[in-house]
């Protein structure tokens, strides 16, 4: 069976139920679990097109190197561009491709879900 990482695997048990093996997804829920990177995902989807100033600015206390490194390996992932300016000062400006607006979609109703119960 040749397994597609966007889509779970179907499998049969030894009874011949099917079942769906999520295991493919592995990639996407390690880079996703990594620290910043869903609410990334969404701040970029908010605002557009945005500077790092600004990512920099909603993420308060977060460091710099951190947040470099996750943007660099959400746009090494195909879920943001980056577009750097040949400007002085230097003007690099970040968005969701189309890959990062179809994740932005379905975390949506994650991050619904989690207000909802936090405040249980």
């Amino acid at each position: 069976m040749t397994n597609n990482p966007e889509r779970p695997a179907k499998t049969a048990d030894s009874t011949g139920d099917t079942a769906t093996c999520y295991c493919p997804i592995g990639g996407v829920m390690e880079l996703l679990s990594r620290r910043y990177a869903m609410q990334l995902i969404c701040v970029v989807g908010a605002i557009g097109p945005v500077r790092y100033n600004e990512i920099e600015d909603t993420f308060g206390d977060a460091s710099s190197s951190t947040l470099s490194s996750r943007l660099e390996d959400l746009a090494e992932a195909g879920y943001l561009s980056r577009e750097q300016y040949a400007e002085i000062p230097p003007r690099v400006e970040y968005k969701l491709t189309e890959k990062g607006e179809q994740l932005c979609h379905r975390l949506e109703p994650l991050l619904e879900w989690v207000e909802e119960h936090e405040e249980q």
